[in-house]
């Protein structure tokens, strides 16, 4: 505990004054790469993060596809050497299109082995709302490519993380439960629905950003992927859903975030969530 106390103290002054700043959590206004290269080393339990697609959203311009790998394996590449012996890294991709090879290719076939990290697992996010087409299928799921820097020690937290809906909670064999009580391990899809926008169907998270996480998604994640006071980190942290994650369960959370407007954004979400969560912890002891 007190280690990532230090730690987190350590990284902050490093890394200067930040744009937002409350207990446990740190957001900067800045180009990922630049800060990544002061971070001390091996100092990041687990980073999750999703870079921008390079599909022409506001927050973006898009290169050619050569410039877009050479990018992001620069700064996976800065991001191993922050992360901790026993640390992880997940990296959310949607698809983009290849001139003359493909329409919707997953980024994860084309960023996989572009980092010294190596890949544990693929995890598919499923969701049922998205775009429509009439020439092909519709995409409905993103991928979560979950790196480790050592192969043989990593974190991995499984309770947390077992999926409650056992259909024979209490069938037994020799007298002994089947299946653990707290339910059965969890797959390599999840079923999460996504945060949707427009009148009468708008998720009630949602908010004025274009790729928002849902936060359930990010909290399997970090129950799974890291310890309580332990640091998270997101290079592309977008509307703040990972620091909202993070907060409420006991992790220390750092953010980057190239534009203004959607470090304001997370800022204001972050404080939202600090604030209900104050007076939820003030009427239960009043209840008390």
């Amino acid at each position: 505990m007190f280690e990532g106390v230090k730690m987190f103290l350590d990284i902050k002054r490093t890394l200067g004054t930040p744009y937002y700043e409350s207990d446990n959590c740190l957001i900067y206004n800045t180009d990922s790469l630049t800060l990544l290269s002061k971070i001390p080393q091996e100092s990041i339990n687990l980073t999750i993060t999703s870079p921008p697609y390079n599909i022409g959203k506001s927050y973006e311009s898009i290169l050619p596809v050569d410039e877009y790998i050479n990018w992001c394996t620069k700064w996976m590449h800065s991001l191993y050497h922050v992360t901790a012996k026993d640390g992880a890294f997940l990296l959310n991709l949607g698809y983009l299109e290849v001139p003359q090879k493909g329409r919707a290719v997953p980024i994860s076939y084309l960023l996989w082995d572009k980092s010294p990290f190596f890949m544990q697992q693929e995890i598919v996010w499923h969701y049922e709302a998205g775009v429509a087409s009439k020439k092909y299928l519709s995409p409905r799921n993103e991928k979560f490519i979950w790196y480790v820097k050592d192969k043989k020690h990593y974190t991995f937290n499984l309770d947390p993380i077992r999926d409650p809906n056992v259909k024979y909670p209490n069938q037994k064999k020799r007298g002994k439960l089947r299946c653990n009580p707290l339910g059965k391990n969890p797959g390599d899809v999840w079923c999460f629905p996504k945060v949707t926008s427009g009148e009468n169907r708008s998720s009630k998270e949602r908010a004025k950003h274009p790729a928002q996480f849902p936060i359930a998604v990010i909290e399997k994640f970090i129950l799974g992927m890291s310890n309580e006071n332990e640091i998270v980190l997101d290079p592309f942290l977008g509307s703040g859903s990972t620091c909202i994650a993070a907060l409420k369960h006991n992790r220390k959370v750092i953010g980057f975030e190239i534009s203004e407007e959607y470090c304001e954004l997370a800022a204001q979400r972050i404080g939202d969530y600090l604030n209900e969560d104050q007076m939820s912890f003030t009427n239960w002891n009043t209840m008390l």
